[in-house]
């Protein structure tokens, strides 16, 4: 979710860390079933935060040229991340599983944050309806219709790939 949010891993892993020790610091007293909507509604403070420091910082950037902007670095790539899988499938399946993953992902990418979370939360994280309110920060209602509006936006998109 987190991931989907940023567009970044690192800054994903980051957010989550941190949703992470925000839940021990404050919530470890917490009943058991309390701690996976309080996560989310926290991961879900961070993410705001986020946009909301990325905003700042995009303004100073473009002030200060084309240079000073983020991204423009070139990373090594990651040895153990092209290391061949020893598994092998089958090469035609994995090729159409990577497809559809990446259909998958680059729909969701395109719903609006509040439709994402809602999507992510309820099918993803099995979150009843109360649960993801809770942990989105609105009313149920809110949560059903995001989520519909989630569910025909990805049906529309993805019709060709999956039935």
């Amino acid at each position: 979710m987190a991931e989907l949010a940023t567009g970044n891993r690192d800054d994903a892993l980051d957010l989550v860390q941190d949703a992470m020790l925000g839940l021990v610091k404050s919530y470890a007293n917490r009943n058991e079933q309390e701690w996976a909507p309080l996560f989310y509604r926290i991961l879900q403070s961070r993410i705001r935060d986020h946009y909301r420091r990325n905003r700042v910082r995009n303004r100073f950037r473009s002030w200060l040229g084309p240079g000073a902007r983020a991204g423009e670095t070139e990373d090594l790539p990651d040895p153990i991340q092209n290391a061949p899988d020893t598994r092998q499938p089958d090469t035609i399946h994995k090729v159409l599983q990577e497809d559809a993953i990446d259909r998958l992902q680059h729909a969701l990418q395109v719903l609006p944050v509040r439709q994402q979370q809602a999507f992510l939360l309820r099918t993803w994280e099995g979150m009843d309806v109360a649960a993801t309110a809770f942990s989105m920060g609105c009313s149920e209602g809110s949560v059903k219709t995001h989520y519909s509006r989630a569910v025909h936006r990805l049906r529309e998109m993805l019709e060709d790939h999956w039935p």
